[in-house]
């Protein structure tokens, strides 16, 4: 759909990234540099383990629910205001989570955290929809966001534990707080609102989205594709440091290598998306997570756990998190740009709940310290992408 005046982003890549990467890091920052700290934090405050455990799951919990109010918000008043006003929010909730030491408050301050992350981080996705869904410099800045959050979840504890054993807990809140408000004043100069005006109003969007076929297929692709790194968090560490014997440093060296292959298959994924178009390259990418997850079983199979049985097979599979990540909110929210906000914050809440529910349940139900939940998450989700592109594309054949 033509927008109804020009776009006000004309940025180089480079420099939009500089832009948008820190509110994107922040959000998953916040639950992961916090994690060292979990286990002294129940004398902290005085409180139970089972009120510390409510800061770590409410946090996930809201941020990904707060889209569903934060999208038709930026619908209607503009992306740039949802995401300073939100990503103030989580600042000044961090700034208050260094000075408090009352488990309540404690709570309550991590909800507005999540608040705050989840405003900007819709808002950030829907500034990219906003100029990029129909330019080839999508597929990369989706790619490159993976990528960059894969580093979070490996890198984030570490950073964590060193400021805390260095400056105290509360030094890691502040540290939060310091980047949220040098992430602002980066974007205040040069985040201009990129929101298209006219169509129809945004209180009509949720039905229009929910009954797009091409939504919930694009969408189920992305949940394979980050739900595939997700299981892989889950297991890794049982895995490569339980029944691998690796050191904690080691493990996080041979995590990395992972991250650093997303990286590398970003460089190419601007080409790939231009050769094999949004649906193509999303086929391939489910294929190559298929790949990923027979040669986990085959090494499981005939070999102990080891780093060459669990680690290169998911050096393919990243591969295939990056080719279907770069494309998936374009397939998903292409039909949708007047209310990009709203659209962009049900593909990341259905994301969200796929992800939690179906990947803990493999976790759970097929041995947390084994390769086969990550086999049964990417093999599963993997085919049902598929099976979905095959009614889509008998559906509508020109999609993609």
């Amino acid at each position: 759909m033509p927008h109804s005046r020009p776009l006000g982003w004309d940025h180089s890549l480079p420099a939009a990234l500089l832009l948008m990467a820190p509110f994107d890091i922040l959000a998953s920052l916040a639950m992961d540099i916090y994690l060292p700290v979990v286990p002294a934090m129940p004398g902290i405050l005085d409180t139970s383990p089972a009120v510390v455990q409510l800061t770590l799951s409410l946090y996930m919990v809201v941020l990904g629910l707060g889209q569903i109010v934060f999208g038709p918000v930026s619908d209607r008043i503009g992306r740039r205001p949802v995401l300073i006003g939100g990503a103030l929010l989580f600042a000044g909730a961090s700034f208050l989570l260094a000075g408090t030491s009352s488990a309540t408050t404690f709570v309550f301050l991590r909800l507005l955290q999540a608040m705050g992350a989840s405003a900007a981080l819709v808002a950030t996705f829907a500034t990219v929809r906003d100029v990029y869904a129909e330019r080839p410099e999508g597929a990369v800045i989706y790619g490159l966001f993976g990528s960059m959050l894969a580093f979070v979840p490996a890198l984030g504890p570490i950073v964590g534990a060193l400021i805390a054993d260095g400056f105290g807990w509360r030094a890691v809140f502040v540290t939060l707080g310091v980047l949220a408000v040098a992430a602002v004043l980066n974007a205040l100069p040069g985040w201009r609102e990129t929101r298209a005006t006219g169509g129809p109003p945004a209180h009509t969007a949720f039905r229009p989205i929910l009954r797009s076929f091409a939504f919930w297929t694009y969408t189920l692709g992305f949940s394979a594709a980050m739900g595939t790194f997700f299981v892989f968090f889950s297991t890794a560490p049982r895995v490569l440091v339980g029944h691998a014997g690796f050191s904690e440093i080691g493990f996080s060296l041979a995590f990395s290598t992972v991250a650093l292959a997303m990286i590398l298959t970003t460089r190419f994924v601007k080409r790939f998306v231009t050769t094999w178009g949004v649906a193509g390259s999303l086929a391939r990418g489910m294929a190559t997570l298929l790949l990923g997850a027979v040669l986990l079983a085959v090494g499981h199979l005939v070999s102990a756990p080891s780093f060459w049985t669990f680690v290169p097979p998911m050096w393919v599979a990243a591969v295939g998190i990056v080719l279907a990540s770069s494309v998936t909110a374009n397939g998903a929210l292409r039909e949708f740009g007047h209310v990009a906000g709203t659209a962009v914050a049900l593909y990341f809440c259905i994301q969200s709940l796929v992800v939690g529910t179906v990947g803990t349940l493999m976790v759970v139900l097929l041995g947390g310290d084994t390769a086969w939940p990550l086999v049964g998450y990417s093999s599963v989700m993997a085919l049902v992408t598929l099976v979905a592109m095959r009614r889509l594309q008998a559906r509508r054949p020109a999609v993609g």
